[in-house]
């Protein structure tokens, strides 16, 4: 991936990020979450993301905050809240301090359109930390036969980056995406340049939201008897 000069040190700190977070799946290991007692006949439908997903959560925020020294972070402080647009945040010895939002994706699936974070939650933490940088954190998980999960990669990408940067303005209003776990799609924007965009695209979502309702607020009212 080239990257431009003036999105050289926002990309530099990406890569340090993604290359402390590989490491540290790397030491965790299997993780295990039941057992063929328990489940005689192994995942069946329960082998997807969101079933072990805040499990994954929990253990990687845990690991930074224990290690961070180790893994060449001055602090890791997990996020207040359960939901907000980042799980974690970070500060680098340099003094600069970032956000990270973790995801999960199941080794071998198809690219799909996923949910990043609520749009305007989104647009109200740009706008309160246009200087920081907020970075999606992919981790790809492998189900195993034994009950356990791996953690085979992590691929780091920055928010301001997702090339196609779309509101689904049925789906409680999420910022959506499909490429933002291949870099090589990456559109270099500054998160002001970002902010603008994601902006445009919630107002769109809203009006698509708002000719929704009308169309169905005219239908039954066409066909409800006592309008006739």
């Amino acid at each position: 991936m080239e990257v431009p000069p003036e999105f050289v040190e926002v990309n530099n700190e990406r890569q340090k990020l993604e290359k402390a977070l590989n490491i540290m799946i790397s030491k965790i290991g299997p993780i295990p979450i039941a057992n063929t007692r328990i489940m005689p006949y192994g995942w069946r439908k329960a082998a997807k993301g969101r079933t072990v997903w805040r499990i994954i959560e929990e253990i990687i925020s845990q690991n930074l905050e224990k290690n961070h020294v180790e893994y060449g972070f001055e602090t890791v402080s997990p996020a207040e809240s359960e939901v907000g647009v980042y799980d974690f945040e970070f500060k680098l010895p340099d003094g600069s301090t970032s956000f990270v939002n973790i995801k999960s994706a199941v080794d071998g699936t198809k690219p799909s359109k996923d949910d990043i974070s609520k749009g305007d939650k989104l647009l109200y933490f740009y706008r309160e930390h246009l200087n920081e940088n907020l970075y999606v954190a992919t981790f790809v998980i492998k189900f195993h036969d034994d009950m356990t999960i791996t953690l085979e990669k992590c691929i780091v990408f920055p928010v301001s980056w997702i090339p196609d940067v779309y509101v689904n303005p049925s789906n409680n209003g999420n910022l959506q995406s499909s490429f933002y776990k291949d870099l090589s799609k990456a559109t270099f924007r500054t998160n002001e340049e970002f902010e603008e965009k994601l902006f445009s695209a919630l107002e769109v979502a809203t009006k698509k939201k708002k000719r929704k309702f009308e169309s169905i607020t005219l239908d039954l009212l066409t066909d409800d008897p006592n309008n006739h």
